[in-house]
């Protein structure tokens, strides 16, 4: 049976001696080992930027797909590097994902902190509107094939700004946390914020976005490179009956297992695309290097690494040099197979097809 009135999501804490059980526990030690050496390989990338660009693009895909927004990497870069494309509106929600994601690391990263009007601010930016925290009661979770009523929120609009206030508290409080492991309350504080669910819309992105914003202020990663959306979606019917199971039966161990898993998963598969990304940029390098070395410096192929689809501007930008000379270093990589060249009107971008394959897979 649907519940028709609206839940009694009890504030924060639960009870964490029913949480950290040995399973939790045993789980947790596997997923903070994979986590910690993300950490260290991202850090062996001599280009940050390279990191963020290429997996970020990839969460913006696979969280907007949870949502059932579909798109193409193809669509997304072309988006992004072509001034005057007609972009669908699928593609536009999915690079607005990206911006958003960046807003809240730039946010994080000048406060140390996150108010509850950032998160506003965040989701606001998301959807682009200014709707706000729910205010009209209503709002209700339906199973899409039955249109059975899973879940009801909290309706009243008093009670969820005491639960986001209740929620941001322990979300920045790391004393709070000084005896339990941060992923642990990962999986707390991404359940309660799903369970508040706060806005008309863009509720599993936004709580997707504080999700890495957590781990980057507990210092378990340095730049936003983790994302669960990718085991979400191969997962998403375990993902929904686990949170239900919480939310109908107090079943915390099963989900914080869940979550605990997709990271270790998650983390095991980003290094594993970081490793390939290394080996094709020292790859590429060599090849510069030995073919074209009038054109060579570690700016130009960084960029392309960075921009896999490159374009005369970027390079002016990134190296200083005139348009003329752009074109040209553009071109000779072009001739040595390194990047191949697509037309959108009157503007030409550069595919680095190689890194693109690598970061489609």
């Amino acid at each position: 049976m649907g519940q028709s009135t609206p839940h009694h999501l009890p504030k924060l804490p639960p009870n964490l001696a029913e949480i950290e059980t040995k399973r939790v526990l045993k789980q947790v030690a596997r997923s903070s080992l994979a986590i910690a050496e993300l950490k260290g390989i991202a850090e062996s990338i001599p280009s940050q930027q390279m990191l963020v660009n290429a997996i970020i693009i990839k969460e913006a895909k696979d969280s907007s797909e949870i949502e059932n927004i579909i798109t193409s990497t193809d669509e997304l870069y072309e988006a992004l590097s072509v001034s005057d494309l007609v972009v669908r509106p699928a593609a536009k929600e999915v690079v607005n994902y990206r911006r958003s994601i960046m807003m809240g690391y730039d946010i994080l990263t000048r406060q140390g902190f996150i108010r509850v009007n950032d998160i506003i601010k965040i989701q606001k930016d998301l959807i682009n509107n200014d709707a706000g925290i729910r205010s009209t009661p209503g709002t209700v979770l339906k199973n899409d094939k039955t249109g059975e009523v899973v879940y009801t929120p909290p309706q009243d609009k008093i009670e969820i700004e005491e639960l986001l206030s209740n929620f941001i508290h322990y979300f920045n409080n790391e004393e709070l946390r000084e005896d339990v492991s941060p992923l642990i309350w990962l999986g707390i504080l991404h359940y309660q914020f799903e369970s508040i669910h706060p806005f008309y819309d863009g509720n599993g992105r936004t709580g997707r976005i504080l999700n890495i914003l957590f781990l980057i202020m507990n210092g378990l990663i340095d730049i936003p490179i983790l994302y669960l959306s990718s085991y979400i979606i191969k997962k998403k019917a375990d993902y929904y009956r686990l949170l239900n199971g919480v939310n109908k039966k107090g079943h915390w161990e099963d989900w914080i297992i869940f979550m605990l898993k997709a990271v270790e998963k998650t983390s095991i598969d980003t290094m594993r695309q970081i490793k390939d990304i290394r080996v094709l940029l020292k790859q590429t390098i060599q090849k510069v290097k030995a073919d074209a070395p009038k054109i060579y410096s570690k700016e130009l192929v960084e960029l392309i690494f960075e921009q896999p689809y490159s374009k005369i501007e970027f390079v002016v930008q990134k190296l200083g040099v005139e348009r003329k000379a752009a074109s040209r270093y553009l071109r000779q990589l072009e001739e040595l197979e390194i990047l191949k060249s697509k037309k959108f009107g009157r503007e030409v971008v550069y595919v680095n097809q190689q890194l693109f394959d690598l970061l489609k897979r």
